[in-house]
């Protein structure tokens, strides 16, 4: 017996009629490439006068770049690299390998990556297939072997960013950076070329010194934005992203304001404006008003927050446990000593091996960054220094959220949690 033919419901239907919102709505996303990059022109002409020397055949010196999240960073290098690429010749051909380190990150994945890309892009079709190198299966120095090949047949410059360069020191240390920054002198034709991209500065110091001083030849901060510079970002993207009299002058400087308050992040700030108009389109609005830009502002805290705490190793989730348990015990604030003592118990409980008191004041540190908690370091006097913890908002998303790994939920010791 034939099934009959599906007939739809027309549940989409309502969905999609023509919306009076956007136009397009994908320029207010972190992975657009904007042509015009406000308030970072300084910022481009340093990068582009350090990697000039290229168009005359000579390696320019690595760039090691900081700044907090949202500034620009990304941005500006993938502009001023595809400047770079355009204006290169086949006699000082140029190209930009970019990598964001938070998901590539261990040496072995870094140097494919990198290969794979160059013989994807550079190289004649009958020479691709036989330099792609498998996910998994070959011995590091095969596969380092295998990207100088790569490289020597592409010839040129490659300039190699490594975007987030902190999350690849911190997981597989600095071998994948010793071995990139001496690659030169094992190049006859090609030339390598490095820029590290990161929020964290306290990175370096997991580095040996001799990787750090050939990698910070030269060093950019990038500062964080203002409201003003906000708006002007935000007046750009959505000229482009929202039909016309959709969005007024006192949406745009509320988004701004409120990613101001958050460090000057650029990326906030475009989140909240593109949230806030999907919010008011549902609603069928013609305008975004600044209503929606309240409640999408509660929306991205409670998600940002969710998928921070989901994505922690174990060990960091452990950390943030035993924070919780401090906390819900009474102390509002608490000091890393109460927390690793919390921390040393759960590990036993769990028999896993516990991390050195360093490793776990950096994974203190790493929760600070994200938001999740607020650390800071107090003063004692004569009797030293102590960090102070405590916790932004409250716990209750948190909790629900952390306690979701099946590990922690049969441990004894944070049944208070559940």
């Amino acid at each position: 017996m034939s099934e009959e033919p599906f007939k739809s419901t027309g549940l989409f239907k309502k969905y999609t009629i023509k919306n009076k919102i956007f136009q397009n709505r994908e320029v207010l996303r972190h992975s657009y490439s904007p042509r015009e990059l406000p308030h970072r022109v300084d910022q481009i002409d340093s990068i582009a006068v350090i990697l000039a020397p290229a168009l005359q055949g000579a390696t320019p010196s690595n760039i090691l770049i900081y700044g907090k999240t949202g500034t620009g960073k990304t941005a500006t290098v993938k502009f001023v690299g595809s400047e770079l690429e355009n204006e290169s010749s086949e006699f000082s051909r140029c190209r930009m390998v970019h990598l964001n380190c938070e998901t590539i990150d261990t040496q072995y994945r870094v140097l494919a990556q990198i290969a794979n890309h160059i013989s994807g892009h550079d190289l004649k079709p009958s020479d691709r297939a036989k330099n792609t190198i498998p996910a998994t299966g070959w011995h590091t120095d095969q596969v380092y072997s295998e990207l100088k090949n790569v490289l020597e047949q592409a010839g040129g410059l490659q300039i190699i960013v490594l975007d987030e360069i902190d999350k690849l020191v911190k997981k597989s240390g600095d071998d994948t950076l010793y071995n990139l920054t001496r690659i030169n002198s094992d190049l006859k034709n090609a030339r390598v070329s490095i820029i590290g991209i990161s929020n964290d500065l306290t990175f370096k110091d997991f580095l040996d010194p001799r990787v750090l001083s050939s990698l910070s030849e030269e060093e950019l901060v990038f500062p964080p934005y203002d409201a003003i510079q906000l708006q002007d970002i935000l007046h750009q993207r959505a000229e482009m992203a929202f039909l016309p009299d959709s969005v007024n002058e006192d949406v745009i400087a509320l988004c701004a304001a409120l990613a101001a308050q958050e460090h000057g992040d650029a990326r906030r700030a475009l989140d909240l404006l593109r949230v806030s108009g999907e919010l008011a389109e549902r609603e069928s609005s013609e305008q975004v008003l600044e209503v929606h830009v309240r409640r999408a502002q509660e929306n991205i805290e409670t998600d940002t927050m969710s998928e921070c705490v989901q994505t922690l190793p174990r060990q960091g989730k452990m950390v943030l446990c035993s924070m919780l348990l401090v906390s819900s015990a009474g102390q509002k604030v608490f000091t890393s000593g109460s927390v690793i003592n919390v921390y040393r118990e759960l590990a036993k409980e769990m028999d896993v091996e516990p991390l050195t008191h360093r490793r776990v004041s950096d994974l203190i540190n790493e929760l600070n960054m994200l938001g999740i908690v607020t650390a800071r370091v107090v003063s004692h006097g004569r009797h030293g220094r102590t960090t102070e913890i405590y916790f932004n908002s409250p716990t209750n998303q948190i909790r629900t959220v952390v306690m979701n790994d099946p590990r922690l939920r049969e441990c004894s010791i944070l049944h208070p949690l559940l």
